[in-house]
């Protein structure tokens, strides 16, 4: 296989993901209260959005690769 099918390959499933997912969460701990050998932690969810169109993106650019690669052969 050449490297823009495989490029290819990875940007059409890497697209997919993204339009599935629209964003990443992740979990913090956070100090609350810290009072001499009292100490109170809290989890707190952040979440990064991921916009529909960084998919749609990766989907075009791999379809692009795959197209371009089919072609050179």
């Amino acid at each position: 296989m050449k490297i823009n099918t495989i490029l290819g390959i990875i940007l059409i499933v890497l697209g997919i993901i993204a339009f599935g997912y629209q964003g990443i969460s992740y979990t913090t701990k956070e100090k609350v209260i810290d009072i001499g050998p009292l100490e109170m932690t809290a989890d707190k969810t952040s979440t990064i959005p991921l916009p529909p169109i960084v998919g749609g993106i990766a989907l075009v650019g791999g379809i692009v690769l795959l197209v371009i690669g089919s072609k050179k052969s």
